[in-house]
């Protein structure tokens, strides 16, 4: 019975996870993208290269898995790449102001 109701749940998921959906996030993600590359930091370039680098590796895992028609991973490994965008905003490593964005 458990194995059935996983199926359903994951089968709902992705018919709410549509391949507009995923566009829309990936275009938000690459704005929020340019816009802290193109800001100033609080801390050293060492920290803010390494948001960066997690921030790049996962909105191209998120690239990987659409190609693969995976867009459940897809879209999280999206999130994973705005969560780090998010907290490199909060804590000072990308100085942007941009609520649209940003969760800062």
């Amino acid at each position: 019975m458990q194995y059935k109701t996983k199926r359903l749940v994951k089968e709902k998921v992705v018919e709410k996870i549509t391949r507009e959906k995923l566009a829309k996030y990936f275009n938000i993600t690459r704005e929020a993208i340019e816009k802290a590359l193109k800001s100033k930091s609080k801390f050293g370039n060492e920290i803010r290269e390494d948001f960066l680098d997690m921030i790049q590796r996962y909105y191209e895992d998120a690239i990987y898995f659409e190609n693969k028609n995976d867009l459940i991973n897809a879209f999280a490994a999206l999130n994973y790449a705005h969560g780090w965008l998010d907290a490199g905003a909060r804590i000072g490593v990308f100085m942007v102001k941009d609520s649209r964005l940003f969760a800062a």
